[in-house]
């Protein structure tokens, strides 16, 4: 029998199984390991969530659950995978804004993100952070942009790639202020990281999941958050409007998804237990420890979310004139 046809005949007898109702529900699925997939590299904001909801799955479902992380091309490469994988709901794929609605509209994918892949459910919402070394010279926003003013396109910033939040928060940044800086595109936010502290770049518009272990550690200083309110863990840090700059504010939303045509039993029991793991009072710790919020959408929620920011974030990048190559 050809592998295709397999396929389908083992999603069919899948479906049957789903329908019959919950305990042969439970027999059927999962079958065999998940795996969740990450487009961005180990230590980052979407890999600290990813593996504490592979840690929050695993016992439920009774099944290893493993992180992929597959870094590169604004979170893309992770998406591909998923979109083309068996839609049998063992792939799943942890996201952020980047790849589902930024990176779609400077880049040709060979996937269509509001019809491959299948919203599970929201996870958290970060605000992004303007950050420096801890040894910079620069202790506020007005430190910075009069050094930016002076010297136009000879400050660095840092992303975890093109077309990623932080590279959007740049250039958002750069479109209120007025000035102009060089942007430089990492594969993630573990390099940036580096290279910041080290005085290679000069800054980065990060994510609080993402930054706040080196804020933390005194590696990094932070500036302002791009947010309409203070975070709670960064209380001291003014916001943007507070610092002076409007118009700069950018999150970043971390979402869970199936391959599209995954059975609809299994994405509910999956937003189901996603919903179930967000309630945890230790992991709403820990996406409040990280300077977030914690998700409260659901299936048909999410999609609707994903949806407006496509169409929000498509507007942001012809305004601001972003292109494929950073520049």
């Amino acid at each position: 029998m050809p592998q295709t046809t397999r396929r389908v005949a083992a999603l069919a007898a899948l479906a049957l199984c789903l329908a019959a109702g919950t305990p042969a529900f439970a027999q059927a699925w999962p079958d065999k390991p998940l795996r969740i997939m990450v487009g961005a590299s180990p230590g980052g904001g979407t890999d600290i969530l990813a593996r504490m909801l592979a840690e929050k799955f695993a016992p439920t479902f009774r099944q290893s659950v493993v992180v992929e992380n597959r870094p590169g091309a604004s979170n893309t490469i992770a998406a591909d995978m998923t979109a083309h994988a068996t839609p049998d709901g063992t792939t799943l794929l942890l996201a952020t804004n980047t790849g589902q609605a930024i990176a779609p509209h400077l880049l040709k994918l060979k996937f269509d993100p509001l019809k491959d892949l299948q919203p599970v459910g929201l996870v958290a919402v970060m605000p992004n952070v303007l950050v420096v070394s801890a040894a910079s010279p620069y202790k506020s926003v007005k430190d910075l942009t009069a050094a930016m003013a002076e010297k136009p396109g000879s400050l660095k910033y840092a992303s975890s790639g093109i077309g990623s939040t932080q590279h959007i928060a740049g250039e958002a940044f750069s479109l209120s202020t007025g000035t102009k800086s060089i942007h430089v595109p990492y594969k993630g936010s573990s390099q940036a990281h580096i290279d910041i502290i080290g005085g290679d770049v000069t800054m980065m518009f990060d994510s609080t999941s993402s930054a706040m272990g080196q804020i933390r550690g005194g590696k990094f200083r932070p500036l302002a958050v791009m947010s309409e309110r203070r975070t709670a863990e960064l209380p001291d840090v003014p916001t943007m409007t507070e610092a002076g700059i409007r118009g700069a504010d950018v999150q970043t939303w971390y979402g869970l998804y199936v391959t599209a045509g995954t059975p609809k039993p299994v994405v509910d029991a999956l937003a189901a237990e996603l919903a179930r793991v967000l309630r945890l009072p230790d992991v709403q710790a820990r996406i409040k420890g990280l300077g977030g919020e914690v998700g409260t959408l659901g299936v048909e929620q999410f999609a609707e979310m994903n949806r407006q920011e496509f169409e929000r974030f498509r507007k942001l990048v012809r305004d601001a004139n972003i292109k494929a190559d950073g520049q």
